[in-house]
């Protein structure tokens, strides 16, 4: 049974209505095929779903992102990649079944494989706590990203959570440092690391994960710092005004790479990414191979300092930086008083200053 959201109401219909005409015999009575009616419908729904998502606002966005079939984390890793090894376990408290993580081969090259995992039916959903990893979760991918970093082996992460749990007990096991200590050792890897957000990428519990080389969008998908539900709450203390907040928040893939926040947009099937699973997978597999071919030439070196130069130049696209493109130092250069006061324009301002303050100063007293 197909699910539908509360926009796709006529696409709705007219799916009803296609389906009627390709099986006859579910209707009362027998007749014949009317296939000048189907492709007549099959035009009109192909008219409808480019009309509505070529023009969904943020929140309808939100909403397809969300959506219950579109492609999971254990879709694309069972998929995509060969020989994959399911690894468990952080070493100091447990197992999180939110994040699927294991070494596998993609076009014959061993890589690690990250994929938080919703879960694809209600005792799934709960099993893996919505996505929602708690801090063994990210203990468990720094452990294994670690050791792929050892090896020389690229990290592919799949992003798809509405946040980091926020229970008392994850509190209390250092979520927060887990996280931090998450985004530090994202930062340090010298392997090609590419994060792809295929659904929704919410708050710390995304950018854990997300601190990439790469960070790449399906064309639906939403990347937040906290879901619209929140944002509405906490600043107009009103959750129901979400379509503002997810129009404020930049949250789509559009906004964000025009930001220069996300490398890359995934191209999706018309209707979204469950419409058409074969589709969506030839395409994130063709992205996967040409960021990791980008990345084959450079050296590990090379690789850490294209991350660091990529999240420092974020928002300074506009600002006072000569040289965007080289921020990789972040130590300060002390200024030289001796270099300043060797300038002749220096101390001429300097000079021209002090006597247009002197005067000021004797014509007010």
């Amino acid at each position: 049974m197909k699910n539908y959201l509360n926009f796709e109401n006529e696409i709705k219909n007219l799916e009803t209505e296609l389906e009627k005409l390709k099986d006859p015999y579910n209707q009362s009575g027998l007749s014949e095929v009317d296939t000048q009616k189907i492709t007549k419908t099959q035009k009109e729904l192909d008219e409808k779903l480019k009309s509505i998502y070529s023009n969904l606002d943020a929140w309808q966005t939100t909403m397809v992102a969300r959506h219950e079939d579109r492609p999971k984390s254990k879709f694309f890793i069972d998929n995509l990649f060969e020989d994959f090894i399911s690894l468990a376990g952080d070493r100091y408290y447990g197992e999180d079944k939110s994040v699927i993580t294991g070494f596998a081969k993609f076009n014959g090259q061993s890589v690690l494989v990250i994929g938080q995992e919703k879960g694809d039916n209600l005792e799934n959903r709960i099993d893996r706590n919505f996505g929602m990893m708690r801090p063994e979760g990210y203990r468990k991918t720094i452990r294994l990203m670690e050791l792929a970093n050892k090896f020389n082996i690229p990290i592919i992460s799949f992003i798809d959570t509405p946040g980091a749990y926020p229970g008392v007990g994850a509190e209390e096991r250092g979520q927060a440092e887990a996280i931090a200590r998450s985004i530090e050792c994202c930062m340090k890897l010298k392997v090609p690391t590419l994060a792809i957000v295929i659904g929704e990428g919410g708050s710390g519990g995304a950018i854990a994960l997300a601190s990439a080389n790469k960070v790449i969008m399906l064309e639906n998908a939403i990347y937040s710092v906290i879901s619209p539900e929140g944002c509405a709450t906490i600043l107009w203390r009103d959750p129901k005004k979400m379509l503002d907040a997810a129009k404020a928040m930049k949250l789509s893939a559009k906004d964000l790479l025009e930001l220069k926040i996300i490398d890359e947009i995934v191209a999706e099937p018309l209707g979204g990414a469950h419409r058409d699973i074969n589709l969506i997978l030839k395409n994130v597999s063709e992205s996967i191979s040409k960021n990791l071919i980008q990345f084959k030439e450079m050296t590990p070196e090379e690789i850490l300092s294209q991350r660091k130069n990529k999240f420092l130049k974020i928002g300074r696209s506009k600002g006072f930086i000569s040289d965007p493109e080289n921020l990789s130092s972040l130590e300060i250069k002390k200024n030289n008083l001796k270099e300043f006061f060797n300038k002749k324009e220096n101390i001429f301002f300097l000079t021209g200053f002090f006597i247009l303050s002197a005067i000021l100063l004797f014509l007010y007293l």
